[in-house]
C-alpha cells in the first residue's frame, strides 16, 4: 500500500504541489487556531499563558446557560439565520434557472457582471452606504419608502426594520455570486433532452421545472446541507456596524455578544466558551442535515 501511495504522488507530483498552498492555508488558519479552544475551559490569565492558567471545566459554558443574555442572543440568531435561509437561498436558484435562459451573450455577460459586483464590496462599505440610502433627511431609499406607505423613515432605528434591511441587503450582495454554483450544474444538462422536450411542446417554464430543476437538484441539496450547518453563523460585521441602541434588542446576536465580550471586555474564555457553544449546535446540525438529506433525497456530503 506504502509503495502505491508513493507511485502515485510520484506520478501526479505537479497535482500535489498546486495542492500544498491550500492545505498551508487550511492548517494555518483552521487547525492551528483550534489550540486556542482551551481558553474556554480555563480562566485564562495572560501573564502565565494558556497552558498555565487554571483549569475551570464548564464554568463559563454555565455561566453564559444562566444569563438572560443566553436566551436573548439564541433567540435572535436563530431568528435572523432562519429567516435569511428561507428568504435568501431561492433567490440564486431562481436567478441562474433564468439568466441560463438568456441567450444573448452580450446580455448574459452583462447581466453576470451587473450582479457579481456587489459581492466585492466591503462588508463597511455596503452598511456605509445603508446609512446614506436610509437617512431620514436625505436618503432617497427612505423617501421612496415613505411614498410608498411607510409609516416613518427612521429605518435604521426601528428593531422592526432591522431584519428585512440585513436580509434584503444580503441578497442584492450574494445573489450573483451564488449562483455561480448553480449555474456551472446547468452547463450539465444534456441539449438533447430540451429538443425532446421541445418537441413534445413543453414551454421554458415546463423545460425549468422537468428537465433543470432535476438536474440540479443534488447541487441544491448541498448548499442547502452547508447552509443549514451555518445557520447560527451570522457573520457580527454587518449586524455590529448596523447597530444601535434602538435596535440592540432584536440586533443582539451571538457573534456581535462574543466580539463585545471578547475583545472589548477582555473576557477571553468566556467569550471562546460562547463561541464554542456556537461552533457545536452548528456542527449537530450539519450532521443531522446531512442524515436527513441521505435517508430522503439519496444525496450528502458524507
Amino acid at each position: 500500500m506504502r509503495r502505491g501511495i508513493k507511485q502515485t504522488v510520484l506520478a501526479n507530483w505537479q497535482l500535489y504541489l498546486l495542492l500544498l498552498p491550500a492545505l498551508g492555508f487550511v492548517l494555518l488558519f483552521s487547525y492551528a487556531p483550534m489550540y486556542g479552544l482551551l481558553l474556554a475551559f480555563k480562566d485564562f490569565n495572560p501573564r502565565v499563558g494558556i497552558w498555565g492558567s487554571p483549569w475551570v471545566g464548564l464554568k463559563y459554558f454555565a455561566q453564559f446557560f444562566q444569563t438572560n443574555i443566553f436566551i436573548i442572543t439564541l433567540k435572535n440568531t436563530i431568528i435572523l439565520s432562519v429567516a435569511s435561509l428561507i428568504f435568501s437561498f431561492p433567490v440564486p436558484v431562481i436567478f441562474a434557472l433564468l439568466l441560463n435562459e438568456v441567450r444573448s451573450k452580450n446580455g448574459k455577460r452583462f447581466i453576470q457582471t451587473v450582479t457579481y459586483a456587489p459581492n466585492f464590496i466591503s462588508v463597511v462599505v455596503l452598511v456605509s452606504m445603508l446609512i446614506l440610502f436610509l437617512a431620514p433627511s436625505s436618503g432617497f431609499l427612505a423617501k421612496i419608502l415613505v411614498f410608498l406607505g411607510a409609516k416613518d423613515n427612521l429605518f435604521l432605528n426601528r428593531p422592526e426594520y432591522f431584519r428585512p434591511i440585513y436580509i434584503i441587503s444580503g441578497i442584492w450582495q450574494g445573489m450573483g455570486f451564488s449562483a455561480i454554483v448553480y449555474l456551472a450544474a446547468l452547463t450539465g444538462v444534456s441539449p438533447e433532452l430540451h429538443e425532446a422536450a421541445m418537441i413534445d411542446g413543453a414551454g421554458i417554464v415546463k423545460r425549468m421545472i422537468h428537465i433543470n430543476i432535476p438536474t440540479i437538484m443534488p447541487t441544491i441539496v448541498i448548499m442547502l446541507i452547508l447552509a443549514i450547518g451555518n445557520i447560527l453563523s451570522v457573520g457580527y460585521e454587518k449586524v455590529y456596524l448596523l447597530q444601535n441602541g434602538m435596535n440592540l434588542s432584536v440586533s443582539e446576536v451571538i457573534s456581535t455578544y462574543v466580539f463585545k465580550i471578547g475583545v472589548r471586555n477582555a473576557q477571553q474564555s468566556f467569550a471562546t466558551a460562547v463561541g464554542l457553544f456556537n461552533s457545536l449546535v452548528n456542527f449537530f446540525l450539519l450532521l443531522f442535515s446531512n442524515f436527513i438529506a441521505r435517508k430522503t433525497m439519496e444525496t450528502s456530503l458524507f
